[in-house]
This record gives structure tokens, sequence and C-alpha cells, in this order.
């Protein structure tokens, strides 16, 4: 990572030793705030477990987990599409992700991907290239949207589910080490109420912000987190996946 001493927290941050979304308006916008938890949560937990190495972040973004990940790991490469206006400093590589990526045979341990794969024109190519790149028994760690609005259009083309995640990471030589839905067809309908409620003059974001509230508290009691569960099988918000290169 370039200029990691000047990097800052951006879309995630430490909150009593605990990874949840930011609160200001301009990392995360006011809607996205639950499912941008429950996506921190994943990670938070599963990068302690699986980090290591060499980690490449393939559409960083601002990389937004590194505060998660750094500690872990030995060195960081992060890339994503050219940034034209020049304002992402801690970019490595730009790089279009359809294409081959320009790195070594095995040259990494880990593998972030998060909330990417949806914009891949060519999924199958970048599952052979981070196949590729990785050692053996390396680790890929991302996150996939399913139940989700069209965002970053008009490079939005895919949803996927548990099963097209298998098929990927199978056909590309890794063995799944854990799949999950994240949430379910609670968070699902407060996060559509909060996106479009948002929209309301003068009040929109308190009801946006008041549903996603009320949403996490009840996901706290045990009603709450039984229809969660049993609703994400059919109505998944998204999935977690973690995956070892054989």
């Amino acid at each position: 990572m370039k200029n990691k001493e000047l990097w800052q927290p951006t879309k995630y941050v430490y909150r009593q030793n605990k990874l949840i979304a930011s609160r200001s308006s301009s990392q995360v916008t006011i809607s996205s705030r639950l499912m941008a938890d429950l996506v921190a949560f994943h990670y938070d937990s599963n990068l302690k477990k699986y980090a290591r190495g060499r980690l490449i972040d393939l559409g960083c973004g601002k990389a937004p987990l590194y505060g998660a990940y750094k500690d872990l790991v030995t060195d960081t490469v992060c890339v994503d599409w050219s940034d034209a206006s020049g304002k992402n400093i801690h970019l490595d590589y730009e790089c279009d992700l359809n294409k081959p990526l320009p790195f070594d045979n095995s040259a990494f341990d880990t593998v972030i991907l998060s909330d990417v794969l949806e914009h891949i024109q060519n999924p199958f190519l970048l599952w052979e290239e981070i196949s590729r790149i990785m050692i053996e028994q390396g680790k890929i760690i991302m996150n996939v949207p399913f139940f989700y609005h069209i965002h970053e259009a008009p490079y939005d083309y895919f949803r996927y589910t548990e099963f097209a995640l298998r098929n990927f990471a199978e056909l590309s030589g890794f063995k799944i080490i854990l799949i999950q839905p994240i949430g379910g067809a609670p968070e699902i309908v407060a996060d559509i109420f909060a996106k479009n409620v948002l929209r309301v003059p003068l009040l929109g974001a308190f009801f946006s912000t008041a549903v996603q509230k009320t949403c996490a508290l009840f996901l706290k009691t045990s009603l709450g987190k039984k229809i969660s569960k049993k609703t994400s099988k059919k109505f998944p918000y998204g999935y977690f996946m973690v995956a070892e290169k054989k």
C-alpha cells in the first residue's frame, strides 16, 4: 500500500473493539448503515482467522478494511480500476479486473474481494487469475450482495447465489471453508424502506435511521435472530465466503 502512514478509516471504523460502518454520511450513506454493519461483522471475525502473509486487496477503493487486516499480514498490495482523479493515494496498481492481472504466479497468501464480483463482466477470468496469483492453501475472503439495489450503475452486472459462488470457487481450484448468508428478510425489508424513505424531504433521514436502529434491536432478540436465520436461506441480503486454494 502506498502512503500507508496517511491512511484514515473511511467506510469501516472500530468502536469498542468492534468493526462497524462509519456513522459519517460522507463515508456511508445513512440508509446503508445496517447492511454495512453486517458486512463489517463478518470481516472482523474472519480476517483474524484467515488473513496472513502477503495480501492483495482487489477493487480496494479507499482500502476501508485496511484497519482490520493491517496487523495480521506482512504486506498489502492495493489494486483498483484507473483513478483518473488521482485522489486514491494508496493505490499500488491500476488494473482492469476484467483482464489478466499483472502479478506473478503464487505471489499472494490472501485475497480480499469485497463488494467487487458483481461489477466484473468476466467473473470466470477473474477467478482464474486469483487462483493463479495465490499460493497453495492461500485464502480468498470475500462478500457479495444479493437482495440489494442497483449501485455504481452502469457497472452493476450480476447477483450471485450461494451455488454460483461455490461453482466459481470449485472450478477455479478452491475448496470452501465457509459460506454464510448475510442477513435475511428483516434486514432486507429495513434496507429497502431506509433507502426509499431517505428521499422524503426533512424527515427522510430521521425515518431511515430509525427503521435501521429498530431492525438492529429486533435482531438482538431471540425471535429476530430466528426469523433472520430462517429467511436468509431463501432471502439473503448477500453472502460472505472464505475459500482455500487447493
